[in-house]
């Protein structure tokens, strides 16, 4: 048995975009020497996941453990890469990704949601808005699905999040928003009326077409304080990659239940 670690992300036409997930990689510490490739989705020319695949299986890796990262496990995108891996008989939703080509065994890991170091990572993104905690609101905004089991997946890891945000940044109130719902400009006034200061915190990878015209274009006309800084960069997302992988390791070697992701 060899295994291998491999990371998959969206993609980006934006080369800056590919260098931030590639430099948090970089920083990746793993208890031992693992082979480890980053693939994309989509859009990123010769980093596909089937050359990933190929890369770790060339090495002679016998099981992956894939690391999707994405900000949700309501995302498609998560479900259908399991699918066309082969962790999943079927998928969820209909989905054009045919399946890859893997001999190797796939071990399929979680995506972000409300993990500890990712609350870290929003409150950290924010904290220099915040100048009355006493009279303040955290409001999480993320992309969302109109998909029956998806939208319900995107807010139960948002309502999570936005507790952990909450507890560790000792402000009055934290809440939630998604996109694919409509009511972040709702939210706003919401709090506003309670006579709350609104931070917004874009739960988004990195900064892009929904950071900078979307979520504006949604709350026009109304009092909020926004940066439009998205997760990444932050040295907190290798720790998070390696805690995956080391989790993912041990139950591999049956040090841990192994449990579906």
């Amino acid at each position: 048995m060899k295994a291998g670690v491999l990371i998959i992300s969206h993609g980006s036409r934006d080369t800056s975009w590919v260098s931030i997930v590639d430099e948090a990689v970089n920083g990746l510490s793993l208890r031992e020497a693992v082979p480890v490739a980053v693939s994309f989705l989509e859009l990123v020319e010769g980093r596909s996941i089937q050359d990933g695949i190929d890369r770790l299986e060339g090495q002679g890796v016998t099981d992956i453990l894939v690391i999707p990262l994405f900000v949700s496990s309501g995302s498609t995108h998560v479900d259908e890469i399991a699918y066309a891996l082969g962790a999943k008989d079927e998928p969820e939703k209909e989905t054009e990704l045919e399946r890859f080509r893997v001999s190797a065994r796939i071990h399929y890991g979680n995506p972000v949601d409300d993990d500890p170091d990712i609350a870290i990572m929003v409150w950290d993104k924010i904290r220099d808005l915040s100048e009355n905690p006493a009279r303040e609101t955290v409001l999480l905004v993320g992309h969302g699905s109109v998909h029956p089991g998806f939208r319900q997946r995107w807010e139960r890891g948002m309502s999570s999040l936005a507790e952990r945000v909450h507890s560790i940044s000792g402000i009055a109130a934290a809440d939630y928003a998604l996109l694919s719902v409509g009511a972040v400009g709702d939210k706003v006034r919401y709090w506003r009326e309670q006579g709350h200061e609104v931070l917004v915190a874009p739960i988004f990878l990195s900064e892009g077409y929904f950071t900078k015209n979307v979520i504006p274009d949604k709350l026009k006309g109304l009092t909020y304080k926004y940066t439009g800084r998205t997760l990444l960069p932050h040295p907190l997302l290798p720790h998070w990659i390696a805690a995956q992988a080391e989790a993912m390791l041990k139950r591999l070697r049956g040090e841990e239940p192994e449990t579906e992701g």
